[in-house]
């Protein structure tokens, strides 16, 4: 029934889309209140501008705009039925009522056949308290299912080592397919079945674990309820804590300390990092170290990589290597443009060989003891940590990955009240880094402390330039072209693997001519990673998430004394008392690895 009932033709007469619409305001009434709007906007829009709200729940602003779910049905004077007002444009004169009774009875009958074949342990759900069924449910006051009808029962797919799909919480709403086909261009999920049958899943059924999925985790960010999450590895994290023989650290990525804040109530973007240091060492971690130091090191030695290459002029452009959503997206689908990626590791990756070689040894510690845990913005950070290649002396580089959500639970499960802590810092000696490591976080981030440090190798020189605002920004694709030493050097930043498409077919074409380019796999970068806080559709209406927390990660930079990676002293030390030269023999070993060809699309 509820299928039938959420693919009804939808009763309007104008939708969006076709020829560009004329900048020509119309005036319409909605509920009472006279309304301007520019003609070709909809009426959820026209309504928002007004202060109006209407409940939506399949819609996602510029992403799923398709009117499936029916919550946000309007009534509109002179018309038979409802119209659904997220594709429904605005017209002259249009009366609008958006609370009618009828309207009313309407949205509580689709809320209850939703509820009617969904999953009911909301108590012990990952979403519940930030789940836009439940909030809905709470809001019409749904205390119980009018038809209770047959339920379909879905496996559970937790096959992959990043993500886990819940279809019996799914409720077809396929923001996820939007997200995965439209934002990102791979296409891994789509609806298959018909009628009762109907679900979200992959050509085939298969897992997600061996499809053409990149884990990149924007289909969890999507999501509207606890159908899509990460493969949760809280219990293996508390279990190292409480073992007295194992010495845990924890490491940070630049991204956790501006999105933290959000699961505690905190403004988006609020930079948390003293609270979080704290509370990680409540929770009972021996080290907390900065990911950023890490990102140091990265800028170290992809910035020499770089030099060399660009001075031989050899396998140009080179390509960023830290994001494994994308690495594992070139594997799949362009394996012929691997010996363009940086060879570098990811900041945490090399962190983590880093505190278990030089750290290990200078501290006298048993490497096999130490346990790390990376504090991630990304779910793919989980399947990249497993990665064979990410191993030295027989120990992996990470023992175990966590998304900001999950520290959130685990601050939570620890009855540490966030918000009322004191600040503390990172410890040492692995706890100093630059500005530039903060801005890796956000799209073009890599790319600038990346142009910091090669200029300066480049010139030989200690220049004033700090700031390449030329790869800065929201756009998906940024391109510009950086003079340095008297040499022109183009580069282009994207984020977004639709956009890292159009950038490596541009390349394999012979179109472009870059020297050097930054990926990123989650639209604006790790800041809005598949692990950050999970936004509701109202507030991506509303708010521009990705700037306030971007905004946050250059005002870290834009007040710390050293702002070049090559500058930070820790690093310096490192290197002369243990790793040498950058892009020596020893640097190799431990912060450089290969990628390969996937033939299958499994790990």
């Amino acid at each position: 029934m509820w299928h039938l009932y959420c693919n009804m033709p939808i009763p309007c007469n104008k939708l969006r889309g076709g020829k560009a619409m004329e900048e020509k305001m119309v005036t319409l009434t909605i509920d009472g209140e006279t309304v301007k709007a520019k003609k070709g906007t909809t009426i959820l829009e026209a309504a928002k501008n007004a202060g109006i709200d209407i409940p939506t729940l399949c819609f996602l602003k510029d992403i799923n705009e398709v009117g499936d779910c029916r919550m946000c049905i309007v009534e509109v004077e002179g018309r038979r039925g409802f119209a659904t007002s997220c594709i429904q444009t605005v017209e002259e004169g249009m009366v609008v009522h958006t609370h009618t009774p009828n309207v009313l009875e309407a949205r509580r009958t689709v809320l209850d056949l939703i509820i009617s074949n969904h999953a009911k342990d909301c108590l012990t759900c990952t979403r519940s308290g930030n789940c836009e069924l439940q909030t809905l449910a709470t809001k019409f006051n749904v205390l119980h299912v009018e038809y209770p009808g047959e339920m379909t029962k879905h496996k559970i797919d937790d096959k992959s080592p990043a993500l886990v799909r819940d279809f019996n919480k799914c409720i077809l709403c396929r923001r996820c397919v939007a997200t995965c086909k439209n934002v990102q261009g791979i296409g891994a999920i789509d609806c298959i079945n018909r009628g009762f049958e109907s679900c979200i899943s992959t050509v085939g059924d298969h897992s997600l674990n061996d499809v053409n999925c990149t884990f990149c985790g924007q289909c969890i960010e999507s999501c509207p309820t606890g159908a899509l999450h990460e493969k949760e590895t809280i219990k293996e994290a508390w279990a190292k804590l409480k073992d007295p023989d194992t010495f845990v650290v924890a490491q940070t990525a630049p991204s956790i300390r501006v999105a933290l804040g959000e699961e505690f109530g905190m403004d988006i973007g609020t930079n948390v990092e003293g609270k979080m240091i704290t509370a990680l060492k409540r929770m009972g971690f021996d080290k907390v170290f900065d990911t950023n130091t890490g990102a140091d090191f990265t800028i170290m030695e992809e910035a020499t990589e770089f030099v060399e290459r660009f001075k031989n002029n050899d396998n140009l452009p080179m390509m960023t290597s830290c994001c494994p959503g994308w690495v594992r997206y070139i594997e799949e689908n362009y394996p012929e443009e691997l010996s363009h990626l940086s060879s570098c590791k990811s900041p945490h990756q090399m962190f983590g060989a880093l505190i278990k070689s030089y750290y290990a040894k200078k501290e006298n510690i048993d490497p096999s003891k130490i346990y790390v845990i990376s504090i991630m913005p990304c779910v793919a950070k989980k399947f990249e940590a497993i990665r064979p290649e990410m191993q030295n002396n027989g120990l992996y580089d990470v023992d175990n990955v966590i998304t900001t959500r999950e520290l959130a639970r685990m601050i939570k499960q620890a009855n540490i009240e966030f918000t009322k802590l004191d600040d503390s810092k990172f410890d040492n000696p692995m706890g100093e880094a630059t500005g530039a490591g903060a801005i890796f976080g956000t799209t073009g981030g890599v790319m600038e402390a990346a142009l910091r440090t090669a200029e300066d190798l480049l010139t030989g020189k200690t220049l004033e330039r700090i700031n390449f605002e030329e790869v800065r920004g929201g756009k998906g694709i940024k391109k510009a072209t950086i003079n340095i030493a008297g040499k022109e050097i183009k580069v282009v930043a994207a984020s977004g693997l639709k956009n890292a498409r159009t950038i490596l077919e541009e390349i394999k074409s012979g179109k472009a001519d870059y020297q050097f380019v930054e990926i990123m796999a989650c639209p604006g970068g790790c800041i809005m990673g598949g692990g950050q806080p999970i936004k509701n559709s109202k507030i991506h209406s509303e708010v521009n998430v990705r700037k306030l927390r971007a905004d946050s990660l250059y005002s870290i930079d834009e007040k710390s004394t050293i702002r070049k990676s090559h500058e930070n002293p820790v690093l310096q030390k490192i290197y002369k008392e243990y790793l040498g030269n950058p892009g020596g023999d020893l640097a190799h070993k431990f912060l450089h690895t290969h990628y390969q060809k996937r033939e299958k699309y499994n790990i």
